[in-house]
């Protein structure tokens, strides 16, 4: 599926940009897996992102929110001399992006044991939200009237 071609579906669609760039960069990008991550949902609007980052410092992380785009990166600062008979944990660079849905925001990020948590939250403005509107009756009859109607029937 690493060569799917998205021209037929681009002819045939107006306005679905965005998407269709969403997959195109997911299916490029799917061979990175380092760092390792999990994305979970906490609550009914509320999401948790967590990067297994052992050997990092919070010094080293930066995380950046812009809009629908999360970037998490690293970068090992202290490259001294060392004489490794093994080495199993990664300190290489990374750059680790997340497009985010409409109206998702980060609500902050901690690092605790080597595990960066960072917490989303999605808050649809209100305007925006589902709202009941009031059905109107187009006569113009009294509640009087309608009890009268009921209790003759």
């Amino acid at each position: 599926m690493r060569n799917f071609d998205l021209t037929p579906l681009w002819r045939s669609t107006v306005g679905f940009d965005r998407l269709f760039d969403l997959i195109d960069e997911t299916l490029r990008l799917s061979e990175d897996n380092y760092p390792p991550y999990n994305i979970e949902r906490v609550g009914e609007d509320t999401y948790r992102v967590s990067l297994a980052l052992a050997g990092f410092t919070p010094e080293e992380i930066t995380v950046t929110a812009a809009q629908n785009l999360l970037t998490v990166e690293g970068r090992k600062a202290d490259k001294g001399e060392h004489e490794y008979l093994y080495q199993g944990i990664s300190a290489r660079p990374f750059r680790r992006q997340f497009n985010l849905a409409d109206h998702v925001q980060v609500k902050g990020a901690t690092f605790t044991n080597g595990l960066l948590e960072i917490e989303l939250v999605r808050e649809v403005p209100e305007a925006m939200r589902p709202r009941r509107i009031p059905i109107a009756s187009s006569g113009a009859v009294s509640e009087s009237q309608q009890i009268e109607h009921r209790q003759a029937a």
